[in-house]
């Protein structure tokens, strides 16, 4: 079977609009989540990651016009023309696909009755049709919408694709943006935090909403890597626990189901995983549900984060640009401590990232959880890692 490389990645988030900028503040423990009153996100104050529209109109003007698209149609554009220019891939050739993921999508346009769009802009698939006609693919997307698992499920979606040996090459983005309607939704169950999320401490009080979109483009094409030590997607797995409308099973099933058969289907054990990037959102049913899936599958010692606490959850965009830094992480051999953890706070002793640490990486897990008993994890390491 072919080798699936990643080549290319493009994070945009309030902490910067490349993964560089993105995983530099990830290092220096910085937030990009500050408190907001803007009054097309919430009625009341609140804390949120918004990316900075200023600059975005700013960058996207370079390629193309701010008014022809919306919001998140010009975060994804962006993102993925800066992924392609790292690589010599032709994005309107019939051997690439494109797989987006989004939650929401273009939410925002329910809420303003004087936008420019027509109204099937609202539609998903309006979203993957505007930017593959930018790039100039005839190729039909795909479109992952499932819950905050999207991200993930968009990858492994990409992944099946390349191992059916359908394309060569696969352009994953996934995102979505904050608007009135979002945190209404997650207010209404009590689940937003008052102070910045808190993933895995015993004082969380639930989660911080954030926004942003990432990309990541895989290929089974060798002559594409340029790096000496390739990192690749090994394997990755979907489950439901079929537990509550919008709360995840207690004793942690369906994750612990993802996380095997994702291991299963990577030709790994519980001992090939140097790091795990958790979904930690911060409620207090997904953190605990979480620790006692690690702790099943005997992941106990494995070091563990959430990135939360630095961009919110960005939900559709959550599981690819949690990935992103992951596998940033094994490029630069480094942990990103997991901010906002002080007193462990869930009943299982998982090995939370208290501190940064410099030390070889070479393989991780990612996982994530969502709405409707969903779960997925995906395990990525360097080539030669075997």
């Amino acid at each position: 079977m072919n080798k699936i490389y990643t080549i290319a990645d493009n994070i945009i988030t309030s902490l910067g609009f490349t993964s560089n900028e993105n995983f530099s503040a990830l290092k220096n423990s910085k937030s990009g989540i500050a408190k907001t009153e803007d009054p097309k996100i919430t009625q009341v104050p609140m804390y949120a990651s918004i990316v900075d529209s200023e600059k975005l109109i700013s960058k996207f003007s370079v390629i193309g016009n701010p008014n022809d698209y919306t919001r998140l149609e010009q975060m994804m554009i962006l993102s993925i023309t800066e992924s392609l220019k790292q690589t010599n891939i032709d994005p309107s050739n019939e051997d690439t696909l494109f797989v987006f993921s989004s939650v929401k999508g273009n939410i925002n346009l329910i809420e303003d009755e004087n936008h420019p769009f027509e109204k099937e802009r609202i539609n998903l698939w309006a979203i993957s049709d505007q930017v593959c006609d930018f790039f100039k693919s005839t190729v039909k997307p795909i479109f992952v919408s499932n819950a905050c698992i999207s991200g993930i499920s968009a990858i492994i979606t990409g992944a099946q694709s390349l191992k059916n040996q359908k394309y060569k090459n696969v352009i994953v983005c996934g995102g979505d943006i904050i608007s009135e309607f979002t945190p209404s939704g997650f207010q209404s169950f009590k689940a937003v935090s008052e102070e910045p999320c808190k993933p895995y401490d015993a004082n969380r009080t639930g989660i911080t909403l954030g926004e942003g979109v990432g990309s990541i483009i895989l290929t089974t094409n060798a002559e594409l890597v340029k790096e000496q030590k390739p990192i690749i997607f090994r394997g990755g797995s979907n489950s439901n626990d079929a537990n509550h409308i919008s709360g995840p099973s207690r004793t942690g099933d369906g994750l612990y189901f993802a996380i095997s058969n994702t291991l299963k289907e990577a030709n790994k054990t519980n001992t090939d995983i140097d790091y795990i990037s958790g979904h930690g959102t911060a409620t207090p049913y997904n953190d605990e549900m979480e620790a006692k899936a690690i702790s099943w599958a005997g992941l106990n010692s494995v070091p563990v984060n959430s990135l939360k606490s630095y961009w919110g959850h960005t939900l559709g965009a959550a599981g690819i640009i949690e990935c992103i830094a992951g596998i940033h992480s094994i490029k630069e051999n480094c942990l990103i401590k997991s901010l906002g953890y002080n007193k462990h706070g869930v009943s299982e002793p998982i090995n939370i990232i208290k501190d940064f640490q410099e030390i070889e990486v070479k393989k991780f897990l990612k996982t994530a959880s969502g709405f409707g008993g969903s779960n997925a994890a995906v395990y990525f390491s360097e080539l030669d890692s075997d």
